[in-house]
C-alpha cells in the first residue's frame, strides 16, 4: 500500500470512530476493533513520546479523521438519528458485525475453557445490560464556567475519553448518563456557528468549556491506554474473547435503545440495504 492510500485510510478510519463516539450506544473503540487498528492505536498512544518518529503521522490522520468528523458530522448524525433511527443504527450494526470475522483470527486455535467462555459470557452480558440499565438520559446538566464546573469537565473528560476507547463502551452514553451529552453536543454545534458568524463572545465560553473537557479527554486516553496494553501484554487471548463479547453486544445495545415508533417495511429494507452496506465497509476498511 503506498504511502497516500495508508494516508487516507486512516483518515476514513478516524472519521468512522469520530462518528461512533458522536452517537449514543455505538463504540468508539468497537470501530477500532472493526477496523484493525486497536492494538496499533494504543501502542502508538502508549509509545507517544518513545517512537515519535515511527507512529506520528498515524496519529495525525486519525486524530484530524476524528476531529473533522465530530464538528462536521454531529449535525448530519443528530438529524439522521431523529429521522431515521432504524437504518442509520442498523448500519451501525452492519459495520461493528462485518468485523467479527477479522476479529476472530487473533482467538484463532484457541480453545473453549472457562479462560476464553467466562471473559465472552460477563462481557456480553455486561453490555445488554447497561443498555437495559440506561434507558433514561439523565438530567441535563447547566455547565458553569467556574472553578467547579471547570473541575467538572475535566473529570468528565477523562471519564467519556476512557470508555471511548474500550471496546463495546459507548462514550457518548456515558456523556448522556453523566447529563453532558447535550449541553457538549450543542457546545461543539454554537462553537461552529459562532466561528462562521465570528461571534467573538461565544467562542470564548465554547473554548473555556472545550479545553478543560479536552485536556481531561487526553488524560483519560493515555492512562486507559496504558491500562490495556497491560492487559494485553498479560492475558491476550482472554481480553479478546472479552472483546468479542462486548463486540457481539454492541449491536443488541443498539437496537435496545433504537427508537422503533417511527418502524415501516421501507424503513426496514433500507436498514437490511445500510446493514449490508456497513458490512462490506468494515470489510474493506479492516484491509486499507
Amino acid at each position: 500500500m503506498n504511502e497516500r492510500s495508508s494516508t487516507i485510510g486512516d483518515l476514513l478510519k478516524g472519521a468512522v470512530i469520530g462518528v461512533a463516539n458522536i452517537i449514543p450506544g455505538v463504540s468508539g473503540g468497537t470501530m477500532m476493533v472493526s477496523m484493525g487498528i486497536y492494538d496499533k492505536l494504543i501502542y502508538s498512544i502508549t509509545h507517544l513520546f518513545s517512537d515519535w518518529k515511527k507512529i506520528w503521522r498515524f496519529l495525525l490522520w486519525i486524530g484530524i479523521g476524528i476531529v473533522l468528523a465530530i464538528l462536521l458530522l454531529s449535525k448530519v448524525f443528530t438529524f439522521l438519528l431523529e429521522y431515521y433511527p432504524i437504518p442509520t443504527n442498523l448500519a451501525f450494526c452492519g459495520l461493528i458485525l462485518g468485523s467479527l470475522p477479522s476479529i476472530t483470527q487473533n482467538v484463532k486455535g484457541s480453545r473453549l475453557s472457562a479462560k476464553t467462555v467466562i471473559p465472552f459470557v460477563l462481557f456480553f452480558a455486561f453490555i445488554v445490560f447497561t443498555a437495559l440499565l440506561g434507558e433514561g438520559s439523565g438530567h441535563d446538566v447547566q455547565i458553569k464556567l467556574d472553578l467547579f464546573g471547570i473541575v467538572m469537565l475535566f473529570i468528565v473528560g477523562v471519564i467519556s475519553a476512557a470508555t471511548m476507547v474500550i471496546p463495546g463502551v459507548s462514550g457518548s452514553m456515558m456523556l448522556m448518563l453523566m447529563g453532558y451529552y447535550q449541553p457538549i453536543l450543542n457546545t461543539i454545534s454554537l462553537g461552529i456557528d459562532s466561528l462562521i458568524h465570528f461571534d467573538l463572545p461565544n467562542l470564548l465560553w465554547c473554548a473555556g468549556v472545550g479545553i478543560p473537557f479536552a485536556f481531561g479527554m487526553v488524560v483519560g486516553i493515555f492512562a486507559i491506554a496504558k491500562l490495556i496494553e497491560w492487559i494485553f501484554a498479560k492475558w491476550k487471548v482472554p481480553a479478546y474473547w472479552g472483546i468479542i463479547g462486548l463486540i457481539s453486544a454492541s449491536p443488541v445495545a443498539i437496537l435496545l435503545k433504537t427508537d422503533w415508533a417511527g418502524f415501516s417495511i421501507l424503513q426496514l429494507v433500507i436498514g437490511i440495504a445500510v446493514f449490508g452496506l456497513g458490512w462490506f465497509a468494515a470489510d474493506r476498511l479492516a484491509k486499507m
